[in-house]
């Protein structure tokens, strides 16, 4: 059975990650080697803690007694040492998370499950240097942003990893109420992300296009198919809809859209100018500095109904 978790790198998944497991009783050990960086973390996890309060979904002696349950390391060994399962959330570079797993491997217990929060880094690819023996208690676990309030978290079961040993890493997910995803192959961007992109490259094509503005662009998709995927899955919308209707509307549409095989240039054209999104202020809406930290609240707020609404769906 986990219940020493250690989680490797501390920025924006890997303190959040932490947050999640200690707020179920986990006791988490976080390595992070950038001292300003490990300095924050636990505060930065109390802000996400007093946010679930004022929402009503944490009592406030509940923050302490899970911050407690934190510690922080700048040695990597003294961080794994005890650990029955150990995640990391270190930047998306194949070398730098070949190089963590070969020490996880050597400090690590030899019973420890380790996971990478990877999204674009094939498992391949990121055992390839591995014994199968180590291959067989590796695996991917990848979070989605914001790791404290979005339920997804896909599992790989690639062949490597006995089912049992599987089931283990289900089951520590459940436990703290996020909701698994098995993927059973290896390929780029998993489930989730693979759907998304499909639908941010038709959403960038309209723009580019000039269909409508940004806003309606937003408000067809979230007061329309995003209103149903809120709470049904696209196989069970297509079920309710009728295969054979959604056969020939494919038939219809599919060859008219957008088929790219990169990145929409309208995208490209606003990275180019520096309008990064929110981060900067602007991307295809603006954000007034003095204005920022409410519209992330509000945002979160949003997530915050929709994770309330989703503990309904079963």
């Amino acid at each position: 059975m986990i219940q020493t978790i250690a989680v490797i790198g501390a920025g924006t998944m890997g303190h959040a990650i932490a947050g999640c497991f200690a707020l179920y009783g986990y006791h988490v050990s976080i390595y992070e080697s950038f001292e300003e960086v490990r300095s924050t973390c636990k505060e930065k996890i109390r802000k996400q803690y007093e946010f679930l309060q004022e929402e009503g979904l944490m009592e406030p002696a509940k923050a302490e007694q899970s911050l407690a349950n934190i510690e922080t390391y700048d040695d990597l060994e003294s961080a794994v040492k005890e650990a029955d399962y150990i995640i990391e959330a270190i930047p998306e570079r194949l070398d730098l998370k070949q190089q963590l797993f070969e020490s996880l491997i050597k400090h690590a217990p030899a019973d420890a499950i380790i996971a990478s929060n990877t999204s674009s880094i094939g498992f391949s690819d990121l055992t390839a240097n591995m014994a199968e023996k180590d291959k067989a208690r590796t695996m991917v676990c990848h979070w989605y942003n914001p790791a404290h309030l979005i339920p997804l978290v896909e599992l790989s079961f690639f062949g490597n990893m006995p089912e049992s040993r599987y089931q283990e890493v289900e089951d520590l997910y459940r436990s703290i109420e996020k909701r698994p995803a098995k993927v059973k192959k290896d390929i780029p961007g998993l489930l989730a992300n693979r759907i998304q992109q499909g639908i941010a490259r038709e959403v960038f094509s309209l723009m580019a296009m000039g269909a409508a503005d940004p806003k309606d662009i937003d408000t067809a998709l979230k007061y329309g198919p995003a209103f149903r995927y809120a709470t049904t899955g696209q196989l069970e919308v297509t079920d309710f809809g009728g295969l054979d209707i959604w056969c020939t509307v494919g038939d219809n549409l599919l060859a008219v859209m957008d088929r790219s095989a990169e990145a929409s240039p309208l995208l490209r054209q606003k990275v180019m100018e520096g309008k990064l999104g929110f981060k900067t202020g602007e991307g295809f809406f603006t954000y007034p500095e003095e204005e920022k930290q409410e519209l992330q609240n509000q945002f979160h707020k949003r997530l915050i109904r929709q994770l309330k609404a989703s503990k309904n769906y079963d």
